[in-house]
């Protein structure tokens, strides 16, 4: 696996990061790492690779935007020096733009998401082990669904950054493409980005997939 032993991942990004996690500093105790993707791949490496002794702490905060993640960068990224980082975020950038129309300063457009999370990503690269960036996913089978292709272009960004700053690509949208093709999205999330458990299994399983993870 891709994660060197003795290392501290954080985790960073909005709701489906955060899942109810402990403030203000979720490490793996309990149930303080919330209830979703992130504590599934905190159970999955402590059952089947416990002597990599990998520190998890979950940084997410529901309702963030990249935004709201430059806001607290220095508090909860650059303090907390991890060696490992996982950033997810977009999926609220895209959002607001349809079920808040009318409140055009929550909006952010492409260019601005691009630009900050280029400057978040090439401002903290050297500092880190290593670098998980996550695509924002909208789960539709339909892509000319007009959030759909949104979201994809946002997962664009994602996927450019993580050639160019040598970062592990953890591609969520395709994740659940495959899935898409047996089951429908409610099965997974009743609003199509707030995933059940299964769609947090979805999750956890491309990230470790991405990072060479076997059991």
């Amino acid at each position: 696996m891709k994660i060197h032993p003795n290392s501290t991942l954080l985790m960073i990004g909005d709701s489906i990061t955060d899942c109810g996690r402990a403030r203000p500093v979720a490490e793996a105790v309990g149930s303080d790492l919330g209830n979703g993707y992130v504590s599934l791949i905190h159970a999955l490496l402590g059952a089947t690779c416990p002597e990599r002794h990998i520190r998890i702490r979950n940084m997410g905060i529901s309702g963030n935007t990249v935004r709201d993640l430059a806001a607290r960068w220095q508090s909860d990224v650059l303090e907390l020096a991890p060696d490992w980082l996982s950033i997810m975020i977009g999926i609220n950038d895209v959002w607001r733009q349809f079920d808040a129309p009318l409140q055009t300063e929550w909006h952010v457009s492409l260019d601005e998401y691009a630009s900050i999370l280029e400057q978040l990503v090439r401002t903290t690269r050297p500092q880190l082990k290593g670098l998980v960036l996550m695509t924002p996913y909208f789960i539709e089978t339909n892509q000319a669904d007009p959030m759909r292709a949104a979201m994809d272009l946002y997962g664009d960004v994602v996927r450019q950054l993580a050639g160019r700053y040598r970062a592990v690509l953890v591609d969520t949208q395709a994740a659940f493409d495959d899935l898409l093709t047996a089951v429908h999205p409610m099965a997974l999330a009743s609003d199509r980005v707030h995933a059940n458990l299964t769609g947090h299994m979805v999750i956890a399983r491309a990230f470790l997939k991405a990072l060479n993870y076997t059991w």
